[in-house]
């Protein structure tokens, strides 16, 4: 028998095999930003549904600006920032979980957390939601939990991984576990894993919980930044540079990283390669820093791990890449990912749409699979108390939230921390509805007076005591009036003083929800006539 060998093994058959880039046109870029030109190997950049936030250039401090998704076209240079950081803003995220919430690190050793009200900012926003402060040098990077709340990983240049709980405002665990600079970290696809990159070319794979380093291996030889993702089945994918300075990627297996699955070279350009991996088409983007370009590749269980598609060709290099989330995607011209391009030399950023190309405009199940929710599997405490839980899912076709069944678990309830407490009233406050109230604020300050000299007069001591001296006398006209008069001996001074500071805090209380729901106003006024505009127009 004939040993037979097949020369031409033709072209490789994929649905995404002809995927193309198309960047927006002028009037719907953002224009006129001045976009920070700080050389930190980071994406400045962070969009959801709702919001583009960019960091910008500021003469001291650090700034980032938030706009409406929609709300395109030649930006008024003057625009309202988040002005809280006293050194450069490094990272910023938004909160997987509240479109309205976004963390932000910066050279000031700080994290920070700001609401951002619906509508975007009518003023500069200087007073954030809280405060994290941990790290002795910069923070360079921040990530979200993929499925646990208010849980946040910062990394700093102090060599630590510090995990967040942000509702009590505290560390849960600190990883003092590098050497060197960390140069990326990756979460899994349910958070109990954690990947880094470090500057002493290892790969490190860490539950973040105990803080063991489950797996360690030799990374990229080259001294040059390099970058870590998880992929889907069990395996991660490195960028970083060769010996030769040569740019390449690498595959790995999540058990093994004694060697990698597979390594080839990219190309020899000096700009650090960022990998985004999307684990719905399990298509891997990889964008350096200074190119114009775009590759793209698709990720197979079988050697060699990663087919070449195409690529998305620019004669304008990027600063930063910002990725919308797959629920913010246009469904019906078959989007499948959308980059938020800041440009380097242009004050521009420019939205990317990844497309496959396809004649009909209806929802196709294949190209668009059930994807991540904005709604948390798992709470705090639950991810702290060692529980798992992979991510929440939802339809694209439909909208509505695949909840997976969750065991009823019954616990004792600890008494909550006095920042915790203060944290959920300031989460709580943020997700309710202001009623606005059109009455002048002298009508408004006048009645609140007016009902709390009255409020108070009902509930103080000494009124108890009068209305219940008067009706004993009424009532009883042969006790002695010398005992009732008595009464008065038991009056607590030190229960009147503290019933006197609480009345004032509420009356605090009342005037700051006051200026809220003024401030509330004054934003729906400007949606109403940002509304008449688009009509108008």
């Amino acid at each position: 028998m004939k040993n037979t060998q097949l020369w031409f093994r033709g072209v490789r058959t994929s649905k995404f095999r002809h995927v193309y880039g198309e960047p927006a046109k002028r009037e719907k870029c953002y224009d006129n930003i001045k976009i920070t030109k700080n050389a930190h190997d980071s994406q400045f950049c962070a969009v959801n549904p709702k919001f583009v936030a960019i960091v910008t250039e500021v003469a001291g401090g650090g700034a980032f600006i938030v706009l409406p998704i929609d709300h395109t076209g030649r930006l008024d240079f003057n625009l309202y920032r988040v002005t809280g950081h006293r050194g450069p803003v490094l990272d910023i995220k938004w909160n997987p979980f509240n479109e309205n919430i976004i963390a932000s690190c910066s050279d000031d050793c700080t994290v920070k957390l700001w609401h951002i009200p619906d509508g975007g900012l009518v003023t500069h926003l200087t007073d954030w939601l809280v405060e994290l402060v941990g790290h002795k040098r910069r923070v360079a990077y921040i990530e979200w939990h993929p499925t646990a709340e208010n849980i946040l990983f910062s990394v700093g240049f102090d060599h630590l991984i510090i995990v967040w709980d942000i509702e009590k405002g505290e560390a849960i665990n600190v990883l003092d576990l590098h050497s060197d600079v960390i140069y990326s970290m990756s979460l899994n696809r349910d958070g109990s894993l954690l990947a880094t990159t470090c500057k002493d070319k290892k790969l490190r794979i860490i539950e973040p919980r105990s803080g063991i380093v489950k797996l360690e291996g030799l990374c990229h030889a080259g001294s040059k930044s390099s970058k870590v993702a998880f992929l889907g089945s069990g395996k991660l994918i490195t960028t970083g540079f060769s010996r030769h300075s040569d740019r390449q990627y690498s595959i790995w297996d999540e058990n093994d990283l004694s060697q990698p699955l597979a390594t080839d070279t990219i190309d020899s350009s000096s700009g650090v390669v960022f990998p985004f991996y999307d684990p719905d088409t399990n298509i891997v983007f990889l964008a350096g820093k200074g190119d114009g370009n775009i590759r793209y590749y698709e990720i197979v269980d079988e050697s060699p791990y990663m087919h070449f598609l195409s690529q998305f060709l620019s004669g304008n290099p990027q600063r930063g890449l910002g990725v919308m989330p797959k629920r913010g995607l246009n469904t019906s011209i078959c989007e499948i990912y959308k980059f938020y391009k800041l440009h380097t030399s242009r004050n521009l950023c420019e939205p990317i749409s990844m497309i496959v190309p396809r004649k009909s405009d209806q929802f196709h199940e294949d190209l668009y699979p059930d994807t991540l929710a904005a709604n948390p599997a798992l709470s705090a405490q639950e991810w702290i108390n060692g529980r798992n839980a992979m991510p929440i899912l939802m339809s694209l076709k439909t909208g509505i939230d695949l909840l997976p069944q969750k065991p009823v678990v019954l616990k004792v309830k600890p008494t909550p921390l006095l920042s915790q407490e203060n944290n959920k009233k300031k989460f709580a406050f943020l997700s309710t509805t202001t009623t606005p109230d059109y009455r002048s604020k002298d009508e408004i300050v006048s009645y609140l007076e007016k009902s709390q000299k009255t409020t108070n007069n009902q509930h103080t001591k000494i009124q108890q005591l009068q209305q219940k001296f008067t009706n004993s006398i009424t009532k009883d006209d042969d006790i002695p009036i010398l005992r009732q008069l008595s009464n008065f001996d038991n009056i607590n001074m030190e229960e009147i003083r503290k019933a006197f500071v609480r009345q004032s805090e509420e009356l605090r209380m009342v005037r700051k929800q006051l200026v809220n729901s003024e401030c509330r106003v004054k934003e729906l006024e400007d949606n109403v006539r940002r509304l008449e505009r688009q009509i108008s127009s």
